[in-house]
């Protein structure tokens, strides 16, 4: 990758932003760490568009489910409940575009069956670990979003498995990852510990779903 090109520009910038995100949120400056989240999102979304995300359906949609998460996590500056569930809402709708973008190429069936099989069980133990801190407004959303982790990562094993990279397929699992990080920080064990991986490994997952429209 050329450094001097708009792409790996705005990449090293989006992850320089999350760099400095993780600093602001160790320090607890809530200015620095608000400019850093929204820094990293506008990275990754012009990012998109330097990649001509508008030339094809992929790109397309790929884009908007960039949107939505972008939406999504400035929504979750706030520990208002309703804000956080906003923030919830915002990022199920990411998931289920970047679902809808993997599923309109080709898609691999028994990969993704197999990737279904291995994302049902992480669900259910995901659930299992979750139910007790959840209220009851809290269940039903958290199991929603669950569902469609579920569907964008089986659909993302599937598309990679087709196409052979597994750029989509990474970056879909990574996403998933960062999103334990925010249930275990909000439900369970909130701390530091939980944003200092969980965030590299939202915007580094947000950056592989952004390549992925390159190829």
């Amino acid at each position: 990758m050329n450094l001097l090109t708009t792409p790996a520009i705005l990449t090293i910038t989006c992850l320089l932003a999350t760099a400095g995100l993780v600093v602001a949120e160790f320090r607890q400056l809530s200015i620095p760490k608000a400019l850093c989240k929204v820094a990293a999102s506008t990275a990754f979304i012009l990012l998109a568009l330097s990649l001509h995300a508008t030339d094809s359906a992929y790109g397309q949609t790929i884009l908007v489910a960039l949107v939505l998460s972008a939406i999504g996590d400035v929504s979750l500056l706030s520990e208002r409940g309703a804000l956080f569930l906003s923030g919830l809402a915002f990022f199920l709708l990411a998931h289920v575009a970047f679902s809808v973008a993997f599923a309109a190429g080709a898609l691999h069936i028994p990969a993704g069956s197999a990737g279904l099989a291995l994302m049902l069980m992480v669900g259910a133990l995901t659930l299992r670990w979750l139910w007790s801190h959840l209220g009851t407004t809290y269940k039903a959303a958290v199991s929603a979003y669950v569902i469609a982790i579920v569907a964008m990562c089986s659909l993302a094993f599937a598309s990679s498995a087709a196409s052979g990279s597994w750029l989509v397929g990474l970056g879909a699992l990574t996403f998933a990852a960062s999103d334990i990080a925010v249930a275990r920080n909000r439900f369970v064990a909130p701390g530091f510990i939980n944003r200092a991986w969980g965030l590299p490994a939202y915007y580094v997952a947000q950056l592989m779903l952004t390549w992925s429209i390159a190829q």
